[in-house]
């Protein structure tokens, strides 16, 4: 593991690196991407500098499409440090738009209803916000990869069908209100995995006596892993093109 410690610390730019003895990359995942595709263009592209037909790549903590930021991406040996990353402490900034709601809570899907927000001043939202904090029950959003009975939450809902998802205890460890101008609330989440943010927005907006879902989510960090500390992609592949790297 030429270029990090196991325990976290920021991969630096170095002129060499080992992706089969194990790396583990930094990067913020673009707007529309899944976490899917960034593995897949990464792997491809460390194959065929490589000149190998196989490697191992994987990622601590999916992002939903519409989501950017912080990604944790393993290399090789360094794969199996995939669970470890999961377990650390996340960190998002989303804004939620209030008296709107859509199924997928996010912008994935069209408004399917709206509710009424001229009752909702700060003075409430300071009085809500903190409701949420330390352990909470959460139901996942249907349109997640929650499995039931062998099948994907969202395969279920994108064929009409309605399952019951089991409620799940989380630990919100830290949320603040960054800005808030009807309609729009933006909020910081320090959460545990498994959290869903866009089921955050959700309750939030059932507790202001309203509807919500998310416009914008934003992960800003994994453990100590920052945003500032990560790759932009077209960076990335630029710089593992110039690199020496190591077979």
């Amino acid at each position: 593991m030429a270029a990090y410690e196991a325990h976290g610390v920021c991969l630096k730019k170095t002129t060499e690196m080992d992706f089969i003895n194990g790396e583990v990359l930094y990067v913020a995942k673009p707007l529309h991407w899944t976490s899917f595709n960034l593995v897949s263009k990464l792997r491809w592209k460390l194959q065929k500098t490589l000149q190998i037909k196989k490697l191992k790549v994987g990622h601590a903590g999916t992002l939903d499409p519409l989501a950017t930021g912080v990604m944790i991406i393993c290399t090789g040996k360094s794969t199996k440090l995939i669970e470890s990353f999961q377990y650390q402490t996340k960190e998002y900034i989303a804004t939620l738009e209030l008296g709107a709601t859509t199924p997928s809570f996010d912008l994935e899907l069209p408004v399917d209803g709206t509710y009424p927000v001229e009752h909702i001043t700060r003075k409430l939202v300071d009085e809500v916000i903190p409701r949420f904090l330390g352990e909470i029950w959460q139901i996942p959003p249907a349109y997640s990869a929650v499995k039931v009975d062998g099948k994907r939450a969202y395969d279920y809902a994108r064929e009409g069908q309605e399952v019951e998802l089991k409620p799940k205890l989380l630990v919100i460890d830290d949320i603040e209100v960054l800005d808030f101008t009807l309609p729009a609330l933006k909020i910081r989440v320090v959460c545990s995995k498994g959290t869903y943010i866009r089921a955050l927005a959700r309750d939030i907006g059932l507790a202001l006596g309203s509807g919500a879902h998310l416009t914008g989510l934003e992960r800003t960090r994994i453990g100590e892993i920052k945003l500032e500390d990560c790759w932009q992609i077209d960076d990335l592949v630029k710089h593992l093109e110039e690199l020496n790297i190591n077979c």
